[in-house]
Protein backbone atom coordinates (compact mmCIF):
# COMPACT_ATOMS: atom_id res chain seq x y z
CA UNK A 1 0.00 0.00 0.00
CA UNK A 2 1.25 3.52 -0.67
CA UNK A 3 -0.64 6.78 0.09
CA UNK A 4 2.11 8.67 -1.57
CA UNK A 5 0.66 8.38 -5.28
CA UNK A 6 -2.26 10.98 -4.16
CA UNK A 7 0.15 13.58 -3.48
CA UNK A 8 -0.61 15.46 -6.69
CA UNK A 9 2.50 17.80 -5.73
CA UNK A 10 5.34 16.23 -2.97
CA UNK A 11 7.10 18.96 -1.00
CA UNK A 12 4.22 21.46 -2.05
CA UNK A 13 1.96 22.48 1.12
CA UNK A 14 -2.39 21.76 0.31
CA UNK A 15 -2.26 21.66 -3.29
CA UNK A 16 -6.23 21.79 -2.89
CA UNK A 17 -6.34 25.02 -1.38
CA UNK A 18 -7.23 27.44 -4.71
CA UNK A 19 -8.81 30.96 -5.10
CA UNK A 20 -9.53 33.74 -2.75
CA UNK A 21 -10.95 33.25 0.61
CA UNK A 22 -13.96 34.83 -0.69
CA UNK A 23 -14.19 32.56 -3.60
CA UNK A 24 -13.45 29.30 -1.30
CA UNK A 25 -16.37 30.70 0.84
CA UNK A 26 -18.89 31.10 -1.79
CA UNK A 27 -17.97 27.72 -3.28
CA UNK A 28 -18.66 26.30 0.22
CA UNK A 29 -22.00 27.88 0.50
CA UNK A 30 -23.17 26.42 -2.83
CA UNK A 31 -22.31 22.48 -1.94
CA UNK A 32 -25.19 20.99 -0.11
CA UNK A 33 -23.85 17.72 0.36
CA UNK A 34 -21.42 19.82 2.77
CA UNK A 35 -24.29 21.69 4.44
CA UNK A 36 -25.39 18.11 5.29
CA UNK A 37 -22.51 16.95 6.75
CA UNK A 38 -21.08 19.84 8.76
CA UNK A 39 -24.97 20.34 10.39
CA UNK A 40 -24.97 16.45 11.01
CA UNK A 41 -21.48 17.20 12.78
CA UNK A 42 -22.63 20.08 14.93
CA UNK A 43 -25.82 19.13 15.82
CA UNK A 44 -24.23 16.23 17.36
CA UNK A 45 -22.07 18.21 19.45
CA UNK A 46 -24.42 20.80 20.78
CA UNK A 47 -26.62 17.94 21.99
CA UNK A 48 -23.65 16.47 23.72
CA UNK A 49 -22.65 19.71 25.00
CA UNK A 50 -25.68 20.30 26.56
CA UNK A 51 -25.67 16.49 28.90
CA UNK A 52 -22.07 17.81 29.53
CA UNK A 53 -23.51 21.09 31.27
CA UNK A 54 -26.20 19.42 33.03
CA UNK A 55 -24.46 15.63 34.24
CA UNK A 56 -20.73 16.83 34.76
CA UNK A 57 -20.75 20.73 35.87
CA UNK A 58 -18.51 21.14 32.96
CA UNK A 59 -19.42 25.51 33.36
CA UNK A 60 -17.84 25.11 36.39
CA UNK A 61 -14.48 22.97 35.32
CA UNK A 62 -14.20 25.77 32.77
CA UNK A 63 -13.33 28.77 35.59
CA UNK A 64 -10.29 26.32 36.95
CA UNK A 65 -9.16 25.01 33.31
CA UNK A 66 -8.40 29.23 32.66
CA UNK A 67 -6.68 29.63 35.70
CA UNK A 68 -3.91 26.41 35.31
CA UNK A 69 -3.40 27.92 31.63
CA UNK A 70 -2.82 31.33 32.24
CA UNK A 71 -0.70 30.55 34.93
CA UNK A 72 1.55 27.70 32.65
CA UNK A 73 1.62 30.60 29.97
CA UNK A 74 3.07 33.07 32.56
CA UNK A 75 5.47 30.62 33.44
CA UNK A 76 6.38 28.98 30.37
CA UNK A 77 9.60 29.46 30.36
CA UNK A 78 10.49 27.90 33.67
CA UNK A 79 8.42 25.03 32.75
CA UNK A 80 9.40 24.26 29.54
CA UNK A 81 13.26 24.41 30.78
CA UNK A 82 11.74 21.55 33.83
CA UNK A 83 10.31 19.66 30.94
CA UNK A 84 13.29 19.60 29.05
CA UNK A 85 15.44 18.64 32.14
CA UNK A 86 13.53 15.83 32.74
CA UNK A 87 12.85 14.70 29.73
CA UNK A 88 16.67 14.08 29.11
CA UNK A 89 17.17 12.83 32.67
CA UNK A 90 14.64 10.14 31.58
CA UNK A 91 16.80 9.29 28.69
CA UNK A 92 15.38 11.00 25.71
CA UNK A 93 15.87 13.64 23.54
CA UNK A 94 15.21 17.08 23.24
CA UNK A 95 15.13 20.07 20.38
CA UNK A 96 13.91 23.34 20.68
CA UNK A 97 13.53 24.74 17.19
CA UNK A 98 12.38 28.02 16.33
CA UNK A 99 10.31 27.34 13.68
CA UNK A 100 8.87 24.64 10.80
CA UNK A 101 11.99 24.86 8.85
CA UNK A 102 14.59 23.74 11.58
CA UNK A 103 11.86 20.99 13.22
CA UNK A 104 11.11 19.62 9.88
CA UNK A 105 14.50 19.66 8.86
CA UNK A 106 15.72 17.43 12.14
CA UNK A 107 13.42 15.08 11.62
CA UNK A 108 14.16 14.64 8.21
CA UNK A 109 17.72 14.58 9.06
CA UNK A 110 16.98 12.00 12.20
CA UNK A 111 14.95 9.65 9.53
CA UNK A 112 18.08 9.77 7.18
CA UNK A 113 20.99 8.69 9.61
CA UNK A 114 19.04 6.10 10.80
CA UNK A 115 17.93 4.58 7.22
CA UNK A 116 14.00 4.64 7.55
CA UNK A 117 11.94 4.46 4.40
CA UNK A 118 8.51 4.54 6.37
CA UNK A 119 7.21 6.98 8.77
CA UNK A 120 4.26 6.27 10.63
CA UNK A 121 1.85 8.98 11.99
CA UNK A 122 -0.97 9.67 14.48
CA UNK A 123 -2.85 12.84 14.45
CA UNK A 124 -1.12 16.06 15.09
CA UNK A 125 -1.89 19.55 13.92
CA UNK A 126 1.80 20.66 14.93
CA UNK A 127 2.86 18.82 12.38
CA UNK A 128 0.22 19.64 10.30
CA UNK A 129 1.20 23.45 11.02
CA UNK A 130 4.87 22.90 10.04
CA UNK A 131 4.22 20.85 7.46
CA UNK A 132 5.97 18.23 8.60
CA UNK A 133 4.43 15.50 5.54
CA UNK A 134 5.32 17.68 2.64
CA UNK A 135 8.93 17.96 3.84
CA UNK A 136 9.45 14.36 4.74
CA UNK A 137 7.97 13.26 1.58
CA UNK A 138 10.48 15.61 -0.86
CA UNK A 139 12.89 13.82 1.13
CA UNK A 140 11.77 10.59 -0.35
CA UNK A 141 10.09 8.78 3.00
CA UNK A 142 6.77 7.02 2.81
CA UNK A 143 4.51 9.26 5.49
CA UNK A 144 1.35 7.13 6.62
CA UNK A 145 -1.51 9.03 8.55
CA UNK A 146 -3.02 6.20 10.99
CA UNK A 147 -5.56 8.03 12.42
CA UNK A 148 -8.80 7.32 10.39
CA UNK A 149 -9.68 11.13 9.43
CA UNK A 150 -6.19 11.96 8.99
CA UNK A 151 -5.65 9.20 6.41
CA UNK A 152 -8.88 9.80 4.67
CA UNK A 153 -7.74 13.43 4.51
CA UNK A 154 -4.23 12.00 3.36
CA UNK A 155 -6.12 10.33 0.48
CA UNK A 156 -8.12 13.31 -0.45
CA UNK A 157 -5.38 15.57 -0.42
CA UNK A 158 -6.63 17.88 1.51
CA UNK A 159 -5.85 20.00 5.02
CA UNK A 160 -7.86 18.76 8.04
CA UNK A 161 -11.65 20.46 8.40
CA UNK A 162 -11.57 20.02 11.98
CA UNK A 163 -9.39 19.90 14.58
CA UNK A 164 -10.82 17.39 16.13
CA UNK A 165 -12.53 15.93 13.50
CA UNK A 166 -10.25 16.45 10.54
CA UNK A 167 -12.72 14.34 7.82
CA UNK A 168 -16.18 16.13 9.15
CA UNK A 169 -17.06 17.76 6.24
CA UNK A 170 -17.21 14.32 4.04
CA UNK A 171 -19.75 11.64 4.30
CA UNK A 172 -19.56 7.92 3.93
CA UNK A 173 -20.15 7.84 0.47
CA UNK A 174 -17.43 10.08 -0.05
CA UNK A 175 -14.95 8.12 2.18
CA UNK A 176 -15.97 4.92 0.29
CA UNK A 177 -14.84 6.31 -3.17
CA UNK A 178 -11.57 7.32 -1.62
CA UNK A 179 -10.80 4.03 -0.25
CA UNK A 180 -11.95 2.85 -3.61
CA UNK A 181 -9.40 4.83 -5.44
CA UNK A 182 -6.46 3.89 -2.83
CA UNK A 183 -7.06 0.04 -3.01
CA UNK A 184 -7.88 0.07 -6.56
CA UNK A 185 -11.02 -2.38 -6.68
CA UNK A 186 -14.45 -1.69 -6.21
CA UNK A 187 -14.77 -4.47 -3.26
CA UNK A 188 -14.73 -2.07 -0.33
CA UNK A 189 -17.75 -1.55 2.23
CA UNK A 190 -20.09 1.30 2.52
CA UNK A 191 -21.14 0.94 6.15
CA UNK A 192 -19.36 2.74 8.89
CA UNK A 193 -17.91 -0.27 10.45
CA UNK A 194 -16.99 -1.62 7.16
CA UNK A 195 -15.04 1.39 6.39
CA UNK A 196 -12.89 0.83 9.30
CA UNK A 197 -12.45 -2.26 9.66
CA UNK A 198 -11.19 -1.78 5.70
CA UNK A 199 -8.77 1.06 7.21
CA UNK A 200 -7.57 -1.02 9.55
CA UNK A 201 -6.72 -3.80 8.01
CA UNK A 202 -5.10 -1.64 4.87
CA UNK A 203 -2.93 0.52 7.78
CA UNK A 204 -2.18 -2.30 10.25
CA UNK A 205 0.82 -3.30 7.61
CA UNK A 206 2.43 0.15 7.94
CA UNK A 207 3.27 -1.02 11.64
CA UNK A 208 5.30 -3.58 11.20
CA UNK A 209 7.33 -1.47 8.59
CA UNK A 210 7.83 1.91 10.20
CA UNK A 211 10.67 2.32 11.71
CA UNK A 212 9.73 6.03 13.07
CA UNK A 213 6.57 6.98 14.72
CA UNK A 214 5.67 10.38 15.34
CA UNK A 215 3.09 11.63 17.26
CA UNK A 216 1.69 15.49 18.71
CA UNK A 217 1.77 16.77 22.08
CA UNK A 218 -1.96 16.93 24.64
CA UNK A 219 0.07 18.03 26.91
CA UNK A 220 3.84 17.76 28.59
CA UNK A 221 4.19 17.53 32.04
CA UNK A 222 6.90 19.27 33.28
CA UNK A 223 7.75 17.75 36.92
CA UNK A 224 7.90 14.58 35.54
CA UNK A 225 9.13 15.03 31.43
CA UNK A 226 6.00 12.99 30.71
CA UNK A 227 3.74 13.69 27.25
CA UNK A 228 0.55 12.99 27.15
CA UNK A 229 -1.26 11.97 23.94
CA UNK A 230 -5.17 11.92 24.18
CA UNK A 231 -6.80 9.87 21.27
CA UNK A 232 -9.97 7.90 20.44
CA UNK A 233 -8.98 4.95 18.15
CA UNK A 234 -5.55 3.73 19.65
CA UNK A 235 -3.73 4.42 16.55
CA UNK A 236 -1.25 6.65 18.49
CA UNK A 237 -0.22 3.63 20.86
CA UNK A 238 1.11 1.51 18.00
CA UNK A 239 3.05 4.67 16.35
CA UNK A 240 4.65 5.57 19.78
CA UNK A 241 5.04 1.52 20.76
CA UNK A 242 5.77 -0.40 17.78
CA UNK A 243 8.53 1.93 15.86
CA UNK A 244 12.07 1.53 17.06
CA UNK A 245 12.13 5.89 17.60
CA UNK A 246 9.38 7.86 18.56
CA UNK A 247 9.06 11.76 17.57
CA UNK A 248 7.04 13.89 19.48
CA UNK A 249 6.31 17.51 18.21
CA UNK A 250 4.63 19.58 20.64
CA UNK A 251 3.94 23.39 19.98
CA UNK A 252 5.79 25.28 23.63
CA UNK A 253 2.90 26.30 24.75
CA UNK A 254 1.01 22.83 25.64
CA UNK A 255 3.18 23.05 29.03
CA UNK A 256 1.79 22.39 32.44
CA UNK A 257 3.29 22.29 35.36
CA UNK A 258 2.19 18.88 37.26
CA UNK A 259 -0.17 16.22 37.26
CA UNK A 260 -2.53 17.88 38.94
CA UNK A 261 -3.15 20.22 35.95
CA UNK A 262 -2.69 17.86 33.74
CA UNK A 263 -5.20 15.79 35.09
CA UNK A 264 -8.20 18.63 35.13
CA UNK A 265 -7.21 19.48 31.75
CA UNK A 266 -7.06 16.08 30.44
CA UNK A 267 -10.93 15.36 31.95
CA UNK A 268 -12.04 18.83 30.14
CA UNK A 269 -10.37 18.27 26.49
CA UNK A 270 -12.68 15.64 25.74
CA UNK A 271 -16.02 17.06 27.24
CA UNK A 272 -15.59 19.96 24.82
CA UNK A 273 -14.13 17.86 21.85
CA UNK A 274 -16.12 15.24 22.03
CA UNK A 275 -18.76 16.01 24.79
CA UNK A 276 -17.43 12.90 26.35
CA UNK A 277 -16.62 12.53 30.24
CA UNK A 278 -13.43 11.15 29.06
CA UNK A 279 -11.52 9.82 26.08
CA UNK A 280 -11.12 5.89 25.19
CA UNK A 281 -7.35 6.55 25.11
CA UNK A 282 -5.25 8.63 27.06
CA UNK A 283 -1.69 7.37 26.55
CA UNK A 284 1.49 8.43 29.03
CA UNK A 285 4.94 8.56 27.31
CA UNK A 286 8.02 9.13 29.83
CA UNK A 287 11.48 8.49 27.77
CA UNK A 288 11.98 5.30 25.99
CA UNK A 289 12.32 2.03 26.90
CA UNK A 290 14.46 1.34 29.72
CA UNK A 291 17.18 -1.09 30.01
CA UNK A 292 15.84 -4.45 30.53
CA UNK A 293 12.40 -3.64 28.57
CA UNK A 294 11.19 -4.89 25.65
CA UNK A 295 8.45 -2.65 25.30
CA UNK A 296 8.58 0.84 23.37
CA UNK A 297 10.85 2.36 21.53
CA UNK A 298 14.59 2.72 21.40
CA UNK A 299 14.44 6.47 21.31
CA UNK A 300 12.26 9.04 22.39
CA UNK A 301 12.98 12.56 20.94
CA UNK A 302 10.67 15.75 22.01
CA UNK A 303 10.30 18.59 19.12
CA UNK A 304 9.52 21.66 20.83
CA UNK A 305 8.26 24.44 18.67
CA UNK A 306 8.17 28.41 19.17
CA UNK A 307 6.94 29.26 15.53
CA UNK A 308 5.99 32.62 16.77
CA UNK A 309 4.88 31.49 20.37
CA UNK A 310 7.12 33.03 22.08
CA UNK A 311 6.72 36.35 20.42
CA UNK A 312 3.07 36.13 21.80
CA UNK A 313 3.55 36.22 25.53
CA UNK A 314 2.95 39.20 27.33
CA UNK A 315 1.30 40.53 23.89
CA UNK A 316 -2.56 41.62 23.50
CA UNK A 317 -3.20 38.39 21.99
CA UNK A 318 -1.20 36.24 25.03
CA UNK A 319 -4.58 34.24 25.41
CA UNK A 320 -4.61 32.67 22.90
CA UNK A 321 -1.61 30.45 23.60
CA UNK A 322 -4.32 28.76 26.46
CA UNK A 323 -5.95 26.73 23.74
CA UNK A 324 -5.85 23.08 24.47
CA UNK A 325 -7.16 22.17 20.52
CA UNK A 326 -10.49 20.77 21.30
CA UNK A 327 -12.48 22.25 18.82
CA UNK A 328 -15.32 23.78 20.31
CA UNK A 329 -15.11 27.35 19.05
CA UNK A 330 -15.35 25.30 15.36
CA UNK A 331 -18.75 23.84 15.96
CA UNK A 332 -20.23 26.39 17.74
CA UNK A 333 -19.29 29.32 15.28
CA UNK A 334 -22.16 30.18 12.52
CA UNK A 335 -19.26 30.67 10.12
CA UNK A 336 -17.58 27.13 10.66
CA UNK A 337 -21.24 25.43 10.45
CA UNK A 338 -21.96 26.97 6.89
CA UNK A 339 -18.47 26.68 5.33
CA UNK A 340 -16.58 23.89 7.21
CA UNK A 341 -12.88 24.22 7.35
CA UNK A 342 -11.70 24.27 4.12
CA UNK A 343 -12.61 27.07 3.09
CA UNK A 344 -10.13 28.95 5.62
CA UNK A 345 -7.34 27.18 3.84
CA UNK A 346 -5.00 26.29 6.72
CA UNK A 347 -4.72 23.66 9.17
CA UNK A 348 -6.51 25.65 12.05
CA UNK A 349 -9.82 26.64 10.96
CA UNK A 350 -13.14 28.42 12.63
CA UNK A 351 -12.21 31.26 15.03
CA UNK A 352 -9.06 29.75 16.81
CA UNK A 353 -7.52 29.23 13.83
CA UNK A 354 -8.85 32.53 12.10
CA UNK A 355 -6.43 34.54 15.20
CA UNK A 356 -3.65 32.31 15.40
CA UNK A 357 -2.86 31.25 11.78
CA UNK A 358 -2.19 34.96 10.61
CA UNK A 359 -0.68 35.51 13.82
CA UNK A 360 1.66 32.68 13.19
CA UNK A 361 2.40 33.77 9.85
CA UNK A 362 2.47 36.83 9.89
CA UNK A 363 -0.14 39.88 9.18
CA UNK A 364 1.73 39.94 5.64
CA UNK A 365 0.92 36.45 5.02
CA UNK A 366 -1.48 36.91 1.65
CA UNK A 367 -3.60 33.34 2.71
CA UNK A 368 -4.22 34.64 6.15
CA UNK A 369 -4.56 38.47 6.34
CA UNK A 370 -8.29 38.60 6.17
CA UNK A 371 -9.25 35.07 7.87
CA UNK A 372 -9.76 37.24 11.32
CA UNK A 373 -12.93 39.06 9.36
CA UNK A 374 -14.39 35.09 9.15
CA UNK A 375 -16.60 35.64 12.07
CA UNK A 376 -20.10 37.00 12.54
CA UNK A 377 -18.72 38.67 16.49
CA UNK A 378 -21.80 36.28 17.82
CA UNK A 379 -19.89 35.42 20.78
CA UNK A 380 -20.19 31.92 20.64
CA UNK A 381 -16.72 30.47 20.59
CA UNK A 382 -16.15 32.65 23.62
CA UNK A 383 -18.80 31.02 25.71
CA UNK A 384 -17.83 27.36 24.05
CA UNK A 385 -14.35 27.86 24.71
CA UNK A 386 -12.85 25.48 27.38
CA UNK A 387 -10.12 27.63 28.72
CA UNK A 388 -12.58 31.23 28.83
CA UNK A 389 -10.12 32.62 26.00
CA UNK A 390 -11.99 35.76 25.09
CA UNK A 391 -12.42 34.72 21.36
CA UNK A 392 -14.73 37.41 19.70
CA UNK A 393 -12.29 40.48 21.04
CA UNK A 394 -9.12 38.67 19.97
CA UNK A 395 -10.38 38.41 16.88
CA UNK A 396 -11.83 42.12 16.93
CA UNK A 397 -8.20 42.94 17.97
CA UNK A 398 -6.71 40.61 15.03
CA UNK A 399 -8.91 42.07 12.46
CA UNK A 400 -7.26 45.66 13.04
CA UNK A 401 -3.73 44.00 12.86
CA UNK A 402 -4.18 42.37 9.71
CA UNK A 403 -5.84 45.16 7.70
CA UNK A 404 -4.27 47.01 4.77
CA UNK A 405 -4.29 50.90 4.45
CA UNK A 406 -7.44 50.30 2.24
CA UNK A 407 -9.49 48.56 4.77
CA UNK A 408 -7.86 51.20 7.75
CA UNK A 409 -9.54 53.83 4.96
CA UNK A 410 -12.78 51.97 4.71
CA UNK A 411 -13.00 51.48 8.05
CA UNK A 412 -13.04 55.47 8.75
CA UNK A 413 -15.58 55.44 6.31
CA UNK A 414 -17.96 52.69 8.30
CA UNK A 415 -17.31 55.18 11.86
CA UNK A 416 -18.97 58.34 9.97
CA UNK A 417 -21.11 56.01 8.79
CA UNK A 418 -22.17 55.00 12.25
CA UNK A 419 -22.18 57.86 13.58
CA UNK A 420 -24.73 59.36 10.96
CA UNK A 421 -27.20 56.19 11.70
CA UNK A 422 -27.26 56.34 15.52
CA UNK A 423 -29.67 59.17 15.18
CA UNK A 424 -33.01 58.53 13.29
CA UNK A 425 -32.70 61.82 11.55
CA UNK A 426 -29.54 61.66 9.80
CA UNK A 427 -30.54 58.27 9.40
CA UNK A 428 -33.64 59.19 7.04
CA UNK A 429 -32.23 61.65 5.37
CA UNK A 430 -29.92 59.12 4.26
CA UNK A 431 -32.43 56.71 2.92
CA UNK A 432 -34.58 60.21 1.05
CA UNK A 433 -31.21 60.88 -0.50
CA UNK A 434 -30.70 57.45 -2.02
CA UNK A 435 -34.29 57.07 -3.00
CA UNK A 436 -34.07 60.71 -4.73
CA UNK A 437 -30.75 60.19 -6.02
CA UNK A 438 -30.14 56.69 -6.70
CA UNK A 439 -32.22 53.43 -7.50
CA UNK A 440 -32.26 51.38 -4.73
CA UNK A 441 -34.19 48.69 -4.76
CA UNK A 442 -36.34 47.41 -1.59
CA UNK A 443 -39.43 45.62 0.02
CA UNK A 444 -41.24 45.61 3.24
CA UNK A 445 -39.01 47.85 4.56
CA UNK A 446 -36.01 46.06 3.44
CA UNK A 447 -33.55 47.59 1.57
CA UNK A 448 -32.27 44.30 -1.21
CA UNK A 449 -29.89 45.88 -3.60
CA UNK A 450 -27.56 49.24 -3.52
CA UNK A 451 -25.95 50.53 -6.58
CA UNK A 452 -21.90 51.19 -6.28
CA UNK A 453 -19.92 50.56 -3.27
CA UNK A 454 -23.15 49.72 -1.34
CA UNK A 455 -23.65 46.88 -3.85
CA UNK A 456 -20.86 44.60 -1.66
CA UNK A 457 -22.79 45.51 1.51
CA UNK A 458 -26.32 44.30 0.22
CA UNK A 459 -24.98 41.31 -1.78
CA UNK A 460 -25.04 39.06 1.61
CA UNK A 461 -27.57 41.11 3.97
CA UNK A 462 -30.44 43.58 3.85
CA UNK A 463 -30.70 47.04 5.34
CA UNK A 464 -33.62 48.40 6.96
CA UNK A 465 -35.24 51.36 4.76
CA UNK A 466 -36.60 52.82 8.07
CA UNK A 467 -35.91 54.43 11.69
CA UNK A 468 -35.82 52.52 13.84
CA UNK A 469 -34.45 49.71 12.41
CA UNK A 470 -36.57 46.33 12.74
CA UNK A 471 -34.61 43.41 14.22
Amino acid sequence: MSTRRRRRNPGVAYPDVKGTLRERTVDALRDPTLADNLRTAGDSWGAGREVMKRDFGFDEMRDRARDIRRSNIRNMPALLAELQSNVRANGGVVVRAAGADEACKYITDLARARGARVVAKSKSMATEEIKLNEAMEHAGLEVVETDLGEWIIQLANEHPSHIIAPAVHLNRDQVAALFREEAGTDDVPTDREGLVAHARVRLREKFAQAEIGISGVNLGVASTGTVCIVENEGNARLVTSQPRIHVAVMGMERVVADWDEAAHILQVLPMAAISQDAANYVSLITGPRREGETDGPEEFHLVIIDGGRGALRGSEFEEVLSCIRCGACLYSCPMWQNVGGQAYGSPYSGPIGAIITPLLEGPSSPGSRDLPFMSTLCGACGDACPVGIPLPDLLVRARARSSSPAKRKAGLAFRVWSLLWRRGVTYRLTMIGWRLGLRIRGRGGWVHRLPGPGSGWTKVRDMPSKWPPRR
